[in-house]
């Protein structure tokens, strides 16, 4: 415990109150990479190609990766770097929680509950649920609300299929989606045809509670979720390639495994069968103040309570060549810098270029409770403006605006 509070010290000293983090990268079996992450080409499969392409960068990661067998113990989580040291920030967060994310979070939630990420796909994924509470406790998880915005930043391709199916038609019955399950492994089971695609737009966002069905599309899509790896696939071919039953009960109890009852009643019904779904879940951006003649501009991008919950947001932050702004939160938050370059609290942050699997780069960090509180000064030192998103978990953001 020594050792890791002298690296924790050290660590915010030398970042001006900031947590220095490395790329967290993460494989998926049943996807291929979209190849808008900046990953160098040859790392696509860094991994082995029987763990399956890279198609996600985790950013402030205390949820481990739950790819099945062979799973590193680390996969999925995040570490913070000093020098030639690393540390995982959940075993921060467990020596020194309090520091990190405040006395409020800690005792009402215990940690770090969410986490962000890119996800980039070349075609759609699978129509897929997040299990609620209810269900994902029975399998020793946790629900998974979840979120999506579209940065225009890495979305110069929209890839195979930029539309995203979401919840079921109006009118569609059980018996329909009992037929689909029954036909899992007969090929297609068709359940897309009692679904709505959407067409995405980048610079948009959505705000999904758990226990809904979704085929995501193939834009690169900037994720605050809640942290657990907890899902099903529902959809049983996806772009002609077949996906093994494996991945619909993957976190179904062994007795559950083949009861096709469970598997429907993971369904939220009422919320998947909604006719004003896009009004309810929709996320257009919403300035934060007048704050453009100033040098900087900060929207909220992912925003919203659900079941009367602040489970998380986000902000995308915009400092405009030559502007500087020193920007103070009422929580803890982490962040990855999307475009241009410049400095954070006098230490250089940049969005790269190209990376390569293993580099450690200067674009993500974590931003501790007090250091949010007191501000931190971000300057931009070139010639595009310097784009940071950055998001929070619960709690955190009191005067949040609301969908509900």
């Amino acid at each position: 415990m020594v050792k890791l509070k002298n690296f924790l010290n050290q660590a915010l000293d030398t970042t001006g109150g900031l947590l220095h983090l490395a790329p967290t990268w993460v494989p998926r079996i049943f996807c291929i990479p979209g190849r808008r992450l900046k990953l160098h080409p040859d790392d696509l499969y860094a991994l082995g190609t029987y763990r399956g392409g890279i198609d996600e960068r985790w950013f402030s990661s205390t949820c481990q990766a739950d790819n099945g067998p062979g799973t590193p113990e680390d996969e999925g989580l995040s570490y913070a770097v000093c020098g030639e040291e690393k540390v995982l920030l959940k075993e921060i967060i467990e020596v020194d929680g309090i520091n990190i994310l405040g006395n409020k979070v800690m005792e009402k939630w215990g940690g770090l509950k969410v986490f962000s990420k890119y996800f980039d796909n070349m075609d759609a994924l699978p129509h897929h649920i997040h299990l609620t509470e209810e269900y994902a406790k029975n399998v020793g998880m946790e629900g998974k609300p979840e979120s999506y915005y579209f940065p225009p930043q890495v979305n110069y391709a929209e890839n195979n299929f930029p539309y995203t199916f979401f919840g079921l038609e109006p009118g569609t019955t059980k018996e329909q989606i009992r037929k689909c399950l029954m036909n899992y492994e007969k090929g297609d089971n068709k359940i897309l045809e009692l679904s709505k695609a959407y067409k995405l737009e980048a610079g948009t966002g959505w705000l999904l509670p758990p226990g809904i069905l979704h085929a995501p599309g193939s834009l690169c899509s900037f994720e605050v979720q809640w942290g657990s790896d907890v899902y099903g696939m529902y959809q049983s071919v996806v772009a002609g390639k077949p996906l093994d039953r494996s991945l619909l009960v993957k976190d179904i109890p062994d007795e559950h495994k083949d009861d096709i009852d469970y598997i429907l009643d993971i369904i939220d019904w009422d919320l998947n069968v909604l006719p004003n779904f896009k009004e309810k879940f929709y996320l257009e951006p919403i300035n934060i103040g007048d704050t453009a003649g100033s040098g900087y501009q900060e929207k909220w991008i992912i925003y919203g309570k659900i079941d009367g919950i602040e489970v998380f947001s986000s902000k995308e932050l915009t400092i405009y060549p030559g502007g500087k702004a020193t920007i103070k939160d009422t929580g803890a938050y982490g962040l990855i810098t999307i475009q241009g370059h410049g400095t954070i609290n006098n230490i250089d942050i940049e969005s790269p270029t190209m990376i390569r699997f293993g580099d450690i780069t200067r674009d993500e960090f974590f931003v501790p409770y007090p250091t949010a509180r007191a501000g931190v000064t971000v300057e931009n030192k070139g010639y595009e403006p310097l784009v940071i998103l950055k998001f929070f978990g619960p709690d955190c953001n009191p005067d949040m605006p609301d969908k509900e």
